[in-house]
C-alpha cells in the first residue's frame, strides 16, 4: 500500500511537472507570439510609400481678399437658425434664407456647365458634377443644413446665432455639427471650377435638412432621386468622426478616426397601468414603484460587454503603436487582451458607449395631482446597440431584465447596427480619405473607427457598401462636450483646412484604381 502511495505520488508530481511545463510553454508562446504582433504593428503600413497614379493636384493658395470672404460667409451660414425642432416642425424660412445664401456665396457652383442642382423635398440639395470618365464609379459627399436648439441662456459665451470671433474662433451652433464641413465642400468646389478644374470621376453633393431629426425628409428624399437615375456609389462620406488632438489618453500625437460603421438605436417605452387611486390608501406597490424597479433594474444590469467584437477592436489595433508600454503590447494584441481592456474602458461613461450596448432612461412620466395615485407610468429608454448586436437581442435582453409582466415594453422606432465599410489596402474610398488626410496633416496617425452617434449616411446603404464618417475637425479635450452642447466653436485656421482636405480629397478621387501596396523592409534585428 504504502509503495502504491509513493509510486502514486511520483506519477502525480510527474504529471504537475509535465503540466506545469507546458504551461509554461504556452504561456511562453503566447507571449512571443504577442511580442511578435506588437513589433508588427509597430509599423505605419499603408499606401504612403505607393506609385500613385496621379500626383500633379492644383495647389490650393488663399489670399487675403479670398480669406475674408470665405470667413464672411461661414458666420452668415452660422446666423441663419436653421433649427429642427421636431420632425413635424422646422424652421423652414431660415432654410430658405440658407438656399439664398448658397447661391450667393458660390456663384461658380450654380452657373457652372458641370455641375446640375436640384431641390429635393423644398430645403434638401443635390449637385451632380459631371466627370469626363462616366465608367469611374461616381462618389457621395454628404452634409447636413439643420442644427439643433440653442439658447444664449444656457451659458454660451457667445450668442449662439452670432458667429462672434473670440481668440480665433468662431462661436455658434454648427460651426462643427454641420456647417463647417457642409460649406467647406462648397468653398472647396467653387475654387476648383474657378480654377478650370473639370474632374475625370464624377460625384454628388447632398445636403439634407432634417438630419437632426431622422432625415426622413431630406437624405431619404436624395436617396429616392438617385434609386431612380440607377445610381450606385464608390462610397459615402459624411459628418462622423474628427481628428482627435489629447483626447485619448496616453496615445501619443493627434490621430484621425474615420467611422466605418454607426451603432444602432432604439427608443423603447415601458409603461405600467393600474386602478387609480387615493394617496391616503394606497396600495402596496403603485404603477410609479413598478416602472421605478424596472429601470432600476435596467440600469443595474448594463448589456452585455462586447468590446473586441466590432470595428472598434480594428480602432486600437491601428493606433497601438502610437502607446507605450504596456498599453501598446495589450492593445496590439486585443485577441489576448480584449476582455482586460473592456473592463478598464467601461469604467467612463466615453468610453463605455465603445464597450457594449447603452442604456439611457430619458424620459419619466406619472401623476397629475399630488392626493392621487396615478393610473399610468411610462418611461422612454434610448439604446445605441452595438455592432455585435441586433435590434431583437437588444429587446429580448430587455424583456428578460424587466421580468415583470405588468410592465409593457413597446419599441417606438430602432434599427439595426449599420453595415461596416471595408479599411483595408484595398478599400478605394478609405484609402482615399486617408491619403488627403496624411497630405494635410503628415504626422497624424489615421484608423477606422465608429459613429456611436446617427448620421444621415445610414439611408445611403442601399447605393454602396462603403460608408465613411469623417471631418477634419480638430478635437483637443473638452471639445467633444460642445459637440451639441454649449459654446459650440471652431478656429478659423480649422475651417480653412476643411476646405483645404475637400479641394485635395476631389482630385485624389480622380484615379482609376488604388496602386499597389508597397510594403516597407521590416528588420528587427
Amino acid at each position: 500500500m504504502f509503495c502504491f502511495i509513493v509510486f502514486f505520488c511520483g506519477q502525480l508530481i510527474l504529471c504537475l511537472k509535465i503540466i506545469i511545463s507546458s504551461f509554461l510553454i504556452a504561456v511562453l508562446l503566447l507571449f512571443t507570439i504577442a511580442s511578435i504582433r506588437t513589433l508588427s504593428l509597430d509599423v505605419n503600413v499603408g499606401l504612403q510609400l505607393a506609385r500613385w497614379e496621379k500626383t500633379n493636384n492644383i495647389s490650393l493658395v488663399i489670399d487675403h481678399h479670398q480669406r475674408e470672404e470665405l470667413l464672411a460667409n461661414f458666420k452668415e451660414a452660422i446666423r441663419i437658425p436653421t433649427v429642427s425642432f421636431s420632425e413635424k416642425e422646422s424652421n423652414t424660412t431660415a432654410l430658405r434664407e440658407f438656399d439664398r445664401l448658397l447661391r450667393k456665396a458660390f456663384p461658380t457652383v450654380f452657373s457652372s456647365s458641370l455641375v446640375r442642382h436640384e431641390l429635393v423635398a423644398n430645403y434638401s440639395h443635390l449637385f451632380s458634377v459631371q466627370g469626363s470618365q462616366p465608367d469611374l464609379v461616381p462618389y457621395l459627399l454628404l452634409a447636413h443644413i439643420d442644427v439643433v436648439p440653442a439658447s444664449e441662456s444656457d451659458g454660451w459665451e457667445a450668442p449662439p446665432f452670432s458667429a462672434k470671433e473670440i481668440d480665433g474662433f468662431i462661436y455658434g451652433r454648427g460651426t462643427i455639427d454641420d456647417k463647417s464641413p457642409l460649406m467647406g465642400i462648397l468653398q472647396a468646389l467653387e475654387y476648383l471650377l474657378i480654377k478650370g478644374y473639370a474632374p475625370r470621376r464624377g460625384f454628388y453633393i447632398g445636403l439634407g435638412h432634417d438630419e437632426e431629426v431622422s432625415g426622413y425628409k431630406g437624405a431619404m428624399n436624395i436617396v429616392r432621386v438617385l434609386k431612380q437615375r440607377s445610381v450606385q456609389l464608390s462610397f459615402v462620406l459624411d459628418e462622423g468622426l474628427a481628428v482627435l488632438d489629447g483626447v485619448i489618453s496616453g496615445l501619443e500625437g493627434p490621430a484621425a478616426l474615420i467611422g466605418i460603421s454607426e451603432k444602432g438605436s432604439a427608443t423603447v417605452k415601458l409603461s405600467v397601468s393600474m386602478l387609480p387611486g387615493h394617496s391616503s390608501m394606497p396600495p402596496s406597490e403603485s404603477s410609479i414603484g413598478i416602472l421605478a424597479a424596472a429601470v432600476k433594474r435596467l440600469e443595474e444590469n448594463p448589456m452585455p460587454r462586447l468590446f473586441g467584437h466590432g470595428p472598434e477592436r480594428g480602432t486600437f489595433e491601428h493606433l497601438a503603436h502610437k502607446f507605450g508600454l504596456p498599453m501598446k503590447f495589450i492593445m496590439s494584441n486585443l485577441w489576448l487582451f480584449a476582455p482586460l481592456l473592456g473592463r478598464v474602458l467601461e469604467r467612463k461613461p466615453d468610453t463605455n458607449a465603445f464597450v457594449r450596448t447603452t442604456t439611457a432612461v430619458t424620459m419619466f412620466n406619472a401623476g397629475v395631482k399630488v392626493n392621487i395615485i396615478p393610473a399610468l407610468a411610462e418611461a422612454y429608454v434610448n439604446l445605441r446597440i452595438h455592432s455585435a448586436q441586433s435590434l431583437q437581442e437588444v429587446l429580448d435582453l430587455i424583456q428578460s431584465t424587466v421580468g415583470d409582466q405588468r410592465v409593457k415594453i413597446e419599441l417606438v422606432n430602432g434599427f439595426d447596427p449599420l453595415p461596416v465599410s471595408s479599411a483595408d489596402e484595398k478599400s478605394f474610398g478609405f484609402q482615399i480619405i486617408k491619403k488627403t488626410v496624411l497630405d494635410i496633416f503628415p504626422t497624424v496617425t489615421v484608423a477606422p473607427g465608429i459613429c456611436i452617434g446617427n448620421t444621415d449616411s445610414r439611408h445611403f446603404k442601399d447605393l454602396t457598401n462603403d460608408i465613411y464618417r469623417f471631418a477634419p475637425v480638430w478635437f483637443k479635450p473638452g471639445d467633444a462636450q460642445r459637440f451639441h452642447g454649449i459654446n459650440e466653436r471652431i478656429s478659423k485656421k480649422n475651417y480653412e483646412e476643411l476646405i483645404e482636405f475637400y479641394f485635395s480629397l476631389i482630385q485624389n478621387c480622380d484615379i482609376q484604381k488604388l496602386p499597389e501596396l508597397v510594403l516597407p523592409n521590416l528588420n528587427y534585428t
